[in-house]
């Protein structure tokens, strides 16, 4: 009897089966086979050309859930159904952005948001500027997932500076993670909206994720990366200067930051604000500017916003 052995290497098996319709359909689709799942493996008995059609549908069903984090009764049939060898859910969604925890849909919800996912496509690096609240930092991190999912790129590196804690950081207790995460937690925050607990420590565990100090990109080549540098408006002149110039082959910046709320000390200029300036002009880099409309916290908040300016 032919055997072949598929191993869970990216996901959850748990999640995988979470309902049992996925176990049951893939079951009845495939009588003629003896199926055994065990822990992180999938054995399959029968006979070989049959086992070459369950090994591709299988493998099908894995990419469906890497991208969308869920398997709903729909796709299965459209899947185990389906006489084409590859497969693919197109979305008329112009917004949808990636699938978040247990497949919510993660989209762009404003024009400009919209904007950033086109210019994300078209430019490697990208200034994204308005107040807070507008969807900066989540649009440019779902982008990210989105393009590790796809395997467009290898590693995403998430940046800030820690200004409001002194960039060395070195009088707060306990080691760079600890004094880190209380100014990094609205990165942590989307990041967990988006990829599973489980493989989220994973990707952070295996340096998939990257996610440290502006002061700690000093000599670094980011390659084959989606790299964000958020609050840009507290990098300095020569941070931002160190922190462009890590650009490597096959990399993709996003710098987001608000300058109407700088924290560095007085006198010190804004290195973003400096940068918005001196590239307005170049090919190659393309600045978008946010404003109230894009404002999606409470209803409050984009008459705040318009207050103060």
């Amino acid at each position: 009897m032919n055997e072949i052995k598929i191993e869970f290497k990216e996901i959850n098996p748990q999640s995988f089966f979470d309902s049992d319709q996925t176990l049951i359909k893939i079951k009845e689709t495939f009588p003629k086979l003896k199926l055994v799942f065990r822990g992180s493996f999938v054995k399959a008995y029968g006979d070989k050309s049959e086992l070459k059609i369950f090994k591709n549908k299988f493998n099908l069903l894995v990419d469906y859930f890497l991208k969308h984090n869920k398997l709903n009764s729909h796709i299965l049939d459209e899947i185990l159904n389906s006489n084409s060898k590859n497969f693919e859910f197109v979305s008329n969604k112009n917004d949808l952005i990636t699938y978040g925890v247990k497949g919510n849909v993660i989209k762009a919800r404003t024009k400009n948001q919209i904007k950033i996912v086109e210019l994300s496509n078209n430019y490697d690096m990208l200034f994204v500027v308005g107040p807070a609240g507008t969807g900066k930092t989540y649009t440019s991190v779902a982008l990210a997932v989105k393009a590790l999912k796809e395997k467009k790129i290898k590693r995403i590196i998430l940046t800030r500076p820690a200004v409001e804690a002194g960039e060395n950081l070195g009088f707060l207790p306990g080691d760079i993670k600890n004094k880190l995460d209380p100014y990094i937690q609205p990165l942590y925050d989307a990041l967990y909206d988006m990829i599973p607990t489980e493989k989220l420590h994973s990707y952070l565990e295996r340096g998939i994720i990257q996610i440290s100090p502006l002061a700690f990109m000093r000599g670094r080549t980011l390659n084959n990366a989606f790299v964000i540098l958020d609050e840009a408006q507290n990098a300095t002149h020569s941070q931002m200067k160190m922190f462009l110039t890590r650009m490597g082959p096959e990399a993709k910046f996003i710098i987001t930051g608000d300058p109407g709320q700088v924290d560095l000390p007085k006198k010190t200029v804004s290195g973003l604000n400096e940068a918005l300036n001196i590239f307005k002009k170049t090919n190659g880099i393309k600045i978008l500017y946010l404003d109230e409309k894009d404002v999606i916290r409470h209803r409050l908040v984009k008459k705040i916003i318009a207050a103060y300016n």
